[in-house]
């Protein structure tokens, strides 16, 4: 077989020399040439370290005969956007990573793909990208942190926040879950978006079997990282690429593992952008027909009791699949070259479980304590659900492993913002009664880029009377470390001139999760049949005008404008 990098080395002949004046030899010219792909850079923890991983990825290609090249398109971090107008690029950026692998790929030849991230938006931005580039590929992850002290995780820093803000607790206990909070590099110590979209690549087939959400210092990882590099030169010669690995039943795998792990309500977000870019359809609609149903186990932080380290030790995404075996599509093909089903068996021989486990011992717990067995279930509905009517024509998504018993079911007052800042506000000034229903709108992809309003969650979860007597409803979306009564991705968004635009104060909102439901059913309290809701809504609408664009240049002119509905991923088309 003919490798594309000699093909095109006889085609632009100034490509050897310009390669050896960046340091090749002449003998790394002929060999098979790697793209080493990552989001490397001092933006935050889950990126700082990557590149020892990449050095640990090149070690393992030269090993097996080829060549590594490094290229970087660092990612951002949302924590250390959240609360400014910085958040609003978070979504935007996915797009932006994975425009830049598209173009570093295919401007210049390499055979396979080694693509490395940790977090919210580089693993997508990565998944998507070597889908469009589609040779052979192997994604690493660049693992979990530590906790801290007393078991401190960087979720709870919005929890403390509000208590400051309430005054709670002093600025010296403030500070000290500042100084705590990240103790070492790797991705938040939960099960978050990045989290969430490590164990995500991993169902789908794209990683090295177990090695989601390692410790991010763990020489574990560092082995696995070496491994990815010799793998990537194999499928090069074996000519098994991306599109061959990843199918219609790999996301389906990917889906039923999310119900398994209650993972982050981003995942409806990224998991079918990542599927349009392979081919494939996959909807929300997909999320809340495959999550009927399922059996959620794991006991993992932001909805269960322990930091996310704790995961990989309790045997990690296989013994998450050995525990729902019965619900996957055991013959997909995995980039060992070998199927889901084959490596499943290949781990239980080796030891794998037998090693994991014995991180468990200092702590005197057990693996069942982390990960649930499939008859001795967490719960057996999944996680998340998609609520519609004609507050969200298209859909809404709720996490309602994370909604108190008493919200599943209830009407509530609505009480509209056109922004995250008026919300918090009136939450944290107790503005907001128990009985309301906080609408924070304009906040969709069309609108600022569809932020998340992680600080609102936290403010309202973390009031004992309100986490239990109120909900959050909202165009924007969620961090993954949000918990309490709160919806999102409404949708059409308010930008587009969607229903949630038409609220006015008092209005009254059904919110019937187990049947789905997410409805207008009364005007400035008073309830109504639903034909008089309609002709008001049609009323409201021939009066509504969209607001001026809150940015008129620039990459998020450029998304909010082409950025589809956040049921269908929120991609740009």
């Amino acid at each position: 077989m003919q490798l594309k990098s000699q093909e095109m080395r006889k085609l632009a002949p100034e490509l050897d020399p310009l390669r050896l004046g960046t340091g090749w030899t002449k003998e790394d010219l002929g060999k098979v040439q790697v793209m080493v792909e990552s989001t490397y850079g001092d933006s935050h923890p889950g990126s700082g370290h990557l590149n020892v991983l990449v050095e640990e990825v090149r070690k393992g290609i030269a090993e097996e005969g080829g060549f590594g090249a490094r290229y970087y398109c660092t990612d951002i971090c949302d924590g250390e956007s959240q609360g400014t107008d910085g958040i609003n690029y978070s979504l935007a950026s996915r797009e932006m990573i994975a425009n830049m692998i598209e173009i570093h790929a295919n401007a210049t030849p390499f055979d396979a793909g080694v693509y490395l991230s940790s977090c919210d938006k580089g693993v997508p931005g990565n998944l998507m990208g070597l889908a469009r580039v589609n040779i052979p590929s192997v994604f690493v992850p660049g693992g979990t942190m530590n906790a801290g002290p007393e078991m401190l995780t960087l979720e709870q820093l919005g929890m403390y926040s509000a208590k400051f803000e309430r005054g709670e607790i002093d600025e010296e206990k403030l500070d000290w879950a500042k100084c705590n909070a990240c103790p070492s590099c790797g991705a938040c110590s939960f099960i978050g978006t990045a989290s969430t979209m490590q164990i995500m690549a991993e169902a789908l087939g794209l990683m090295l079997p177990g090695s989601a959400l390692m410790p991010a210092t763990s020489k574990d990882l560092k082995d696995f990282a070496h491994q990815a590099g010799v793998q990537a030169v194999k499928l090069a010669k074996m000519g098994l690429k991306a599109k061959d690995v990843v199918t219609k039943e790999s996301f389906e795998n990917a889906i039923m593992v999310h119900a398994a792990i209650s993972g982050s309500t981003n995942a409806l977000l990224h998991i079918p952008a990542i599927a349009h870019e392979f081919g494939i359809e996959i909807d929300s609609d997909t999320f809340d027909r495959m999550h009927r149903g399922a059996h959620y186990l794991l006991d993992i932080r932001p909805a269960g009791k322990w930091p996310a380290q704790f995961f990989y030790y309790a045997g990690g995404v296989p013994r998450i699949m050995e525990e729902i075996k019965s619900m996957l599509h055991l013959d997909v093909m995995t980039v060992t070259g070998k199927t889901l089903g084959e490596n499943l068996e290949e781990l239980k021989k080796n030891g794998f479980y037998e090693k994991c486990e014995a991180y468990l011992k200092p702590w005197n717990l057990k693996r069942t304590d982390i990960i649930r067995t499939f008859d001795n279930p967490i719960g057996t509905d999944g996680t998340v659900a998609i609520l519609k009517g004609n507050l969200a024509p298209e859909g809404a998504v709720v996490k309602h492993s994370a909604v108190p018993k008493e919200m599943f079911k209830a009407v509530l007052k609505a009480r509209p913002y056109d922004c995250e800042e008026d919300a918090i506000a009136a939450v944290l000034s107790h503005e907001i009664k128990p009985g309301d229903a906080v609408i924070i709108r304009y906040e969709g992809p069309k609108g600022t880029g569809m932020p998340e309003m992680f600080y609102t969650t936290e403010a309202i979860s973390s009031d004992e009377e309100l986490g239990k007597a109120i909900a959050l409803i909202t165009d924007g979306r969620f961090s993954g470390a949000s918990k309490g009564p709160a919806i999102g991705h409404v949708s059409p968004e308010a930008a587009a001139g969607g229903p949630i635009a038409l609220l006015e104060e008092g209005d009254l909102i059904k919110i019937d999760i187990p049947e789905r439901i997410l409805e207008i059913v009364g005007i400035n309290g008073k309830e109504c049949s639903k034909e008089e809701v309609d002709k008001v809504l049609s009323e409201r609408k021939s009066k509504w005008k969209p607001k001026e664009e809150k940015y008129k240049s620039g990459c998020l002119n450029i998304y909010s404008k082409h950025a589809v509905s956040p049921m269908k991923g929120g991609y740009m088309k």
